[in-house]
């Protein structure tokens, strides 16, 4: 087990912690004031991070819900508090997720969503599939294969009706899932300790050697690595054995979440929940987005 899962699961309690006490605060409350009682939490811990084609807006996925970056604030999106865990954008407006419902959710009828969809820009969800069974951390798109990291089994699972069923397969820890549509059974993984890739559509994983710690990693183009080290390097390889570095997160808080929109245009955030962006492949980074006490005090970046 990483010290980037434990830290991971820590948070997770202290959220636990934090829901139950909102639950208590909106049962205490009208319901149509629900999150008066309580100062907003902003987006919490980040997970996951993208771009919707249909306008160019970057949205960004927390312990706290969906969010619409714009000018440096984080909008959250139709006012949804759950816990959205994995998180990707597989077209306009169309994202998938999954994680946990909102503490104050009077729908909820499990802890773990499963595979949900909006086909909105986060404005409404759909459940797919695996509601109280799953809780994907990582979910890749491949062409017509969606791959996606089950926290619950430590197992890999692959779907390749859209996710409405899915094939359970190799089992293993990580963090995060790389794939390309020109090449669905090539995956790639970062454990946190390293990079591990299967040839076979994630039945199988072997360790490739030489791999730095990597946190997170990205598939932009057909074998392109992009990948976040746990020393806040942002590096790149052609086919993982050789690895070039391209830049650096900005120093605060340990690098967590890439996306890599383009083998240019990147998205990353850091432990202290800034969103950064760079435009030249890694080389510079600008924060679109800090936490409310971290925006009294900006750092350089």
């Amino acid at each position: 087990m990483t010290s980037v899962r434990i830290r991971r699961r820590a948070r997770r309690a202290v959220y636990f912690l934090a829901a139950t006490g909102l639950l208590l605060a909106a049962c205490s409350t009208p319901t149509t004031d629900q999150h008066a009682a309580v100062p907003d939490p902003g987006t919490g811990h980040l997970h996951g991070l993208g771009v919707d084609p249909a306008d160019g807006a970057v949205y960004a996925a927390g312990h706290h819900g969906v969010f619409r970056l714009e000018r440096g604030t984080a909008t959250r999106v139709a006012d949804r508090y759950q816990d959205t865990m994995g998180f990707t954008i597989t077209g306009p407006s169309t994202f998938l997720a999954s994680g946990h419902p909102a503490p104050a959710d009077p729908d909820a009828r499990s802890p773990h969503l499963g595979l949900i969809r909006s086909t909105d820009a986060g404005r409404t969800w759909q459940t797919l599939s695996a509601e109280g069974e799953a809780d994907f951390h990582a979910l890749q798109q491949a062409g017509d294969t969606l791959y996606g990291f089950d926290s619950q089994s430590e197992k890999v699972w692959a779907s390749t009706d859209g996710g409405r069923t899915w094939d359970i397969r190799a089992g293993l820890p990580l963090l995060d899932l790389a794939a390309h549509a020109d090449s669905p059974a090539t995956v790639w993984a970062a454990t946190g300790e390293g990079l591990v890739h299967s040839s076979d559509g994630a039945r199988s994983f072997r360790a490739v050697p030489g791999a730095p710690a990597l946190v997170a990693v990205d598939e932009p183009e057909p074998g392109l690595l992009v990948a976040l080290a746990a020393d806040g390097r942002l590096i790149t390889s052609r086919g993982g054995q050789t690895w070039t570095e391209q830049g650096r997160l900005p120093a605060g808080g340990e690098p967590a979440v890439l996306t890599a929109a383009t083998a240019r245009h990147l998205l990353a955030a850091d432990s202290t929940d800034t969103v950064y962006q760079s435009t030249d492949g890694g080389r510079t980074w600008t924060a679109l987005h800090r936490p409310y006490h971290q925006a009294e005090h900006p750092q350089e970046s």
